[in-house]
Order: C-alpha cells, then sequence, then structure tokens
C-alpha cells in the first residue's frame, strides 16, 4: 500500500529543490514535520488488510487512532520488520493505540513480541480464555515494558466510534475464544472473524440481530470450518476480505466458503496482495496492491 499521492509529490519536490539549492533545507523540515503530524491534521478512516502469507493482521486507522488486529507469524520470518512497520511509517503511523489478538495461535500473533519490541504499542487486548504459551511470553514483555494488557472485553471506545467484541464466552479451543470485532465507521458496518467457527457463527447469531454487513473479514482464511451458509446469508455481506497465503497446504479458501460468498465481491490476499479500505465523503473504495 503506498501513502498519500500528495506527500509523495511534496517528497520528489523536496529532493528536486535540495539538490540545487540547499536554501532549500526549509522546506525539508516542513515536510518532515508535516509527515510527522500528517494523520492529526488530515483525518481520515481507513483500514488495511495486509500480505502476510498463510496468517492475519488487520489496521484500523480512525483518524488519529490505530488498532491493529492480530500481527501475523510466519516460522523463521519478520513479518512486522518487512512488512507491517514500514508500511505504518509510511502512512505517517508513529504509534499503535491497541494491538488486539484474535486468539492464541501463531499465525495471529507469532508477530507480537516482535512488534512490541520494535515499535510503540499502548495497550494489547487478548481474547477470553486461559493464556496459551505463546500469550504468556508476550505477556512476560509486556510487564516488563509496563505496557497495560486486558482480555475478554465487552467494547472499545475509539474516538467517536465503539468496537464491539461479539464473542465473550470460554470455550475449550483458541479458534472458538477468537474475539469477533463489529464495529460501524460512517455508517458502514464491519466485521473482523478471527478464526471463530460455525459455532461461534450460531451463538452470534442467536444473541445478535447483524444484516447488511458492508465488508466482512472472513473467518479462519476461508476454512470450512468457518463461514457457513447460514451465517453468510443472514449477515449479507457486500465485500469479503480473505487473509490467505498463496498455495497453501491447507486448501484455504475452501471451494464451499467461497461459494457461499458468491454473492459478495471477494477480495484475496493470496491474489490481491494488501488490500485497502477507504472511507471518504461517506463513500467506500477498495484498493489493492497485487503481489
Amino acid at each position: 500500500m503506498k501513502p498519500s499521492i500528495y506527500l509523495l509529490v511534496l517528497y520528489y519536490f523536496l529532493i528536486f529543490v535540495i539538490i540545487f539549492n540547499y536554501k532549500y533545507i526549509y522546506i525539508f523540515i516542513f515536510v518532515l514535520l508535516l509527515h510527522y503530524n500528517y494523520n492529526f491534521l488530515f483525518r481520515s478512516i481507513y483500514i488495511i488488510s495486509f500480505d502476510v502469507g498463510q496468517g492475519d493482521s488487520t489496521l484500523i486507522h480512525i483518524n488519529d487512532n490505530n488498532i491493529l488486529i492480530d500481527t501475523g507469524g510466519v516460522i523463521n520470518k519478520y513479518i512486522s520488520d518487512n512488512i507491517t512497520i514500514p508500511v505504518l511509517k509510511s502512512f505517517g503511523i508513529r504509534k499503535l493505540n491497541y494491538l488486539v489478538t484474535t486468539h492464541g495461535d501463531f499465525d495471529h500473533m507469532g508477530e507480537a513480541i516482535n512488534l512490541v519490541n520494535n515499535f510503540k504499542v499502548e495497550k494489547v487486548i487478548f481474547n477470553c480464555g486461559e493464556f496459551n504459551d505463546l500469550e504468556k511470553e508476550l505477556i512476560k514483555v509486556l510487564d516488563k515494558k509496563h505496557i497495560q494488557y486486558y482480555s475478554c472485553i465487552k467494547e472499545l471506545n475509539i474516538d467517536k466510534n465503539k468496537l464491539y467484541f461479539l464473542q465473550t464466552k470460554d470455550h475449550d479451543n483458541e479458534n472458538d475464544n477468537s474475539n469477533v470485532i463489529y464495529t460501524e465507521l460512517n455508517g458502514y458496518k464491519f466485521m473482523f472473524m478471527g478464526d471463530a467457527s460455525i459455532t461461534t457463527e450460531k451463538e452470534i447469531l442467536d444473541k445478535y440481530n447483524l444484516s447488511d454487513i458492508d465488508v466482512l473479514k472472513v473467518g479462519h482464511h476461508g476454512s470450512k470450518t468457518s463461514s457457513s451458509k447460514e451465517f453468510i446469508d443472514e449477515i449479507e455481506p457486500k465485500y469479503s476480505v480473505i487473509s490467505v497465503g498463496k498455495n497453501n497446504r491447507y486448501g484455504h479458501p475452501n471451494k464451499e466458503v467461497l461459494d457461499n460468498l458468491k454473492d459478495t465481491k471477494i477480495y484475496r490476499t493470496d491474489v490481491n496482495g494488501s488490500i485497502m479500505i477507504k472511507i471518504n465523503k461517506n463513500k467506500l473504495k477498495v484498493e489493492t496492491c497485487s503481489p
């Protein structure tokens, strides 16, 4: 994903004037200050589903607030060093207000410790259920850095918006303990499913009245254990985003799931690369960065 075209123009102009006249160093300082305060000066709402291979990582940017849902995680690779942190910085993002882990699987939070060690994170949100070994290792780092953390919460207040955590039961497996997050941004409805299974989907349908979802972050990378026809027919998503690795060994996304989603516009990180959803002047726009 790329930063604003206006910033790119300023940068290229800056290079040109500095090469030919050093007195324009003041412009350089001005541009740096502009970039440093860009998100404060220019209010915006966007969501980025990062292409992290067979894993999950999604940024929600609401004006000057940043929430990262999951970090991705691949053995022997530092995705946060090579993808997440550089992209955040390119957008002028200097901190995460919240890091939310949907659950304790490595492909969802394997980069959490590296991210916390190399980027400013203010607070961390865990899902319901007992902490597993990976979560306990992260908590050791959070305690050392005096970073507050919470688990099994019901909602977050972000600016004038709310993020609702719909799954607060304690199941006997990580996937069904996944944080399932619902929010409305400028009238558009979003759901982020983590790895929640059909069991959790049914519980959510029984408990909440959900319909006409604009963007669904598809559960469990498009596995057949999630995204039941009953669930999809009820929430009726317009756009579906699947975070999945190219030629992954699990066969994700499953054909039956794709059939269930056939009436939606489907975006996949293995096909489309990172996916950015912008809300500008009450209009929703999807941009992709093909691999």
